[in-house]
């Protein structure tokens, strides 16, 4: 039995991938403040109750992807397309058509750090209890 068929850790993994993938979501949200036309988006809620969200995912190998031989090749992110995006709802839209609140996004920004922080906590002291029921530390 490997440590991802744990069920409340591949729920915790789970969790830090849609926080990760929410960050980007919403840190385009705040890089678009000035473009006319854009409209603020976010992730929908994770919802555990479904089958597919408690079976254990495969981690995604890493993939060299890189324009010149000199680059240094990043790593995708793991949650790439496995999330829901919602339209976020307008405040208030400007003459130009966008329709982004900095302060309403770097609240949600906020938060999404805070509960990453939280879950990462859990997690490595889930792991810390295993380790202690092995009996390696």
């Amino acid at each position: 039995m490997g440590i991802s068929d744990i069920p409340i850790l591949s729920m915790l993994r789970t969790r830090l991938e849609w926080s990760q993938a929410r960050q980007r979501v919403l840190s385009e949200n705040v890089a678009n403040a000035d473009t006319p036309g854009f409209h603020a988006r976010d992730l929908t809620p994770l919802k555990f109750e479904e089958p597919a969200m408690l079976a254990p995912r495969n981690v995604p190998g890493v993939t060299l992807a890189r324009t010149d031989g000199g680059h240094i090749a990043g790593i995708p992110s793991p949650g790439d397309g496995d999330f829901r995006s919602r339209p976020h709802p307008g405040y208030s839209v400007r003459p130009t058509g966008n329709a982004v609140n900095l302060e309403q996004e770097m609240m949600k920004v906020a938060a999404n750090q805070i509960d990453y922080q939280a879950v990462t906590t859990l997690y490595s002291r889930s792991l810390g209890l295993i380790k202690t029921a092995v009996g390696k530390r």
